[in-house]
């Protein structure tokens, strides 16, 4: 089941990616939207956040999509690895889980880090009726946090042995 979670997550961060290369301008504006402030609140003092620059926003864009991609490559790599390792010895499987871990790690950092910090809050997304991302982060970030802890509970064993004889 692990092995299949941390799949699902690869397929998703890989159609993200993929959906903003092939359908570049739609999400670019979300990005340049959030990063010029340009649909916050009349008059807030933070202003001087705002970044105006073309080419920062084309960077910034590029770098989501090449994390959206990362993400997804290394889940991949994690599902792909846990699967191999589903009847190994417990140090080897605890490996594949490892690499299946910083997979949704490299995803919570790209949505909450990126999304819920620094551009809901320090380019105050929160205020824009049209472009803020929080709710859908926020959905993002449960799968992967959810899909994390599993990967890192305890696998179940053989049932102790009954010692009240």
């Amino acid at each position: 089941m692990k092995a299949l979670l941390t799949a699902l997550v690869a397929v998703f961060a890989l159609l993200v990616a993929a959906n903003n290369v092939t359908d570049y301008n739609s999400n670019f504006q979300f990005v340049q939207h959030v990063l010029s402030m340009d649909t916050t609140f009349e008059g807030n003092r933070l202003m001087w956040r705002a970044i105006d620059s073309p080419w920062v926003h084309h960077l910034a864009y590029w770098l989501i999509i090449a994390m959206e991609f990362a993400v997804g490559i290394i889940s991949a790599l994690g599902a792909r690895a846990l699967f191999a390792a589903r009847h190994a010895p417990a140090a080897q499987y605890r490996g594949a889980a490892m690499l299946a871990s910083w997979g949704m790690v490299l995803g919570i950092a790209l949505w909450f880090g990126g999304f819920m910090a620094v551009g809901a809050e320090w380019f105050l997304m929160w205020q824009s009726e049209g472009w803020n991302g929080q709710q859908a982060a926020f959905r993002f970030i449960m799968c992967l946090f959810g899909t994390l802890l599993f990967l890192n509970l305890p696998e179940a064993g053989p049932a102790p042995a009954d010692e009240t004889h």
